[in-house]
């Protein structure tokens, strides 16, 4: 089947029955449901995108002839490179950057553990050809998929194999002739009700040593297998308007506990199975992490421009656009742009062939981006608050102003400097959303932890940065600054 459309996305999903739960209930009709329809609906668009934009967002596969979907796409060219980011931006542009996992994001990710199969092949050289199998799949059938990459909070000082109870961290208990049998959670699965199947791997930060080689694996399974439970977090879609909740009634990806009751996974859909050893080298050595940071910072590239655009509305709309502080704190959130753009640009234009025969951007501006991003982040949603004051708390609903009582009094008194009183505020609603709502609440912690533990990540950063040229150079200079000096004479 090729890219798929919104409407068999959705039926998908509806036969699927995936096992959710939500505010203590199961949920029989996941589509149709008040806390996932919006966010269905949402993703389905995307599909629809992709035809509506064929040209920009479908290639042709070279298994099947059919058009797939271009985040699927194993680049060989810078070319490919730039293609799948523009597909990428296209996709993220229609949300504002704010759903963090847009299918593409694990499309990526997928494309380069299937293409580097002699990788997997250490672990078992099944598992090679499993992992190039689930990526045709993937890509030939337009999959949607989830995610979980770490454990259950509880005990962070120790090791998984040292809890109290050894079946809190999801875990191998048993290998039989059809597969490995899995039992106990992990987090955190955004998208995990609405989506096809789940991909589970290791952490891309933290690292396992033997003793926890029970809980190293990596698979893929349907959504629906047997056993296999979605505990989802409350959901920050309240069931309004979009005019009054113009992201959350959107984008609300919702986030989910993953519970593997005894699950059985057939060992073709088994990529590493008990080795801490090849679990700790995935990312890495696959060049997955490379390509996920490049679906990433290029749309928080987009979320950038966007949020500018809203601040920059909001500038214009009050008046507030001719003093000279405000518009030093916009030019930050445009310094911040130009600075995105600026490491997406050498990352595709300095990129190189892999072992794996696939164009990978050059890691080390994405590398920056990543550890940088997630805390310039803060500091924008940081301005929407400064600049929006208590216009972001003085906001009516919809319903206000087409009250028959007080709806002339609401539009006289909420208007702007240019602007009526309707657009205004639901200019400032969108700005709410963005920075003090619970959906944007949770949209600036998930960009503050995207990869991880920013002190964890910066650590690492530190620690595999080649620091020695930038000694030396202090070195040469000190030794010219002390080496026998020459005496010059005036004339």
């Amino acid at each position: 089947m090729p890219a798929r459309t919104g409407e068999q996305y959705i039926q998908g999903i509806t036969k699927a029955k995936n096992n959710v739960w939500i505010h203590g209930e199961k949920v029989e009709d996941v589509p149709s449901h008040p806390a996932f329809r919006n966010i269905v609906r949402s993703i389905a668009n995307l599909y629809d995108l992709q035809h509506e934009k064929a040209d920009k967002m479908l290639y042709t596969s070279e298994q099947t002839g059919d058009k797939v979907g271009l985040s699927f796409i194993a680049p060989k060219t810078v070319d490919d490179l730039i293609r799948r980011r523009q597909m990428i931006s296209e996709w993220a542009g229609y949300t504002g950057g704010m759903m963090g996992r847009s299918p593409d994001y694990l499309n990526t990710s997928i494309m380069a553990f299937g293409t580097s199969g002699s990788f997997f092949a250490q672990n078992d050289p099944m598992f090679a050809e499993n992992a190039k199998k689930y990526y045709d799949y993937c890509r030939e059938n337009d999959i949607s998929l989830t995610h979980t990459l770490i454990h259950p909070q509880t005990n962070r000082s120790k090791k998984q194999s040292e809890q109290k109870d050894p079946y809190l961290s999801a875990r191998i208990v048993e290998k039989n002739k059809d597969g490995i049998v899995v039992k106990g959670a992990r987090l955190l699965a955004t998208l995990g009700g609405v989506t096809d199947e789940i991909v589970v791997f290791p952490s891309t930060l933290n690292k396992a040593s033997s003793e926890d080689d029970p809980y190293a694996m990596a698979f893929a399974i349907p959504n629906n297998t047997e056993g296999l439970k979605f505990l989802c977090r409350e959901s920050f879609d309240q069931g309004r308007g979009q005019w009054d909740h113009p992201l959350s009634s959107r984008f609300e990806e919702s986030d989910a506990i993953v519970v593997f009751d005894n699950v059985l996974v057939p060992w073709e859909r088994v990529f590493v199975s008990g080795s801490s050893d090849i679990c700790n080298r995935t990312y890495v050595e696959t060049n997955a992490i490379v390509h996920m940071a490049h679906q990433v910072i290029a749309k928080n590239t987009v979320k950038t421009e966007f949020v500018l655009g809203v601040i920059l509305n909001m500038m214009e709309s009050i008046g507030i656009d001719v003093f000279p502080h405000v518009k030093e704190k916009a030019s930050e959130v445009m310094l911040i742009l130009e600075t995105m753009r600026s490491h997406l640009y050498r990352a595709e234009h300095n990129a190189s062939i892999d072992k794996y025969g696939n164009m990978t951007p050059d890691f080390a501006p994405l590398n920056a981006a990543r550890n940088w991003y997630p805390k310039m982040y803060q500091r924008i949603v940081e301005i929407v608050k400064i600049l929006g004051a208590s216009g972001l708390m003085g906001i009516p609903t919809e319903a206000d102003f087409n009250a028959e009582d007080i709806g002339e009094l609401v539009h006289r008194y909420t208007q702007g400097a240019n602007i009526d009183g309707y657009e205004r505020t639901q200019l400032f609603r969108l700005a709410w959303d963005i920075s003090i709502s619970t959906f944007g609440g949770r949209q600036a912690l998930y960009e503050y932890y995207f990869f991880g533990d920013p002190a964890r990540m910066s650590n690492i950063y530190y620690d595999k940065f080649n620091k020695e040229p930038y000694k030396a150079m202090v070195k040469d200079f000190l030794q010219r600054v002390n080496s026998k000096s020459h005496n010059y004479t005036s004339v």
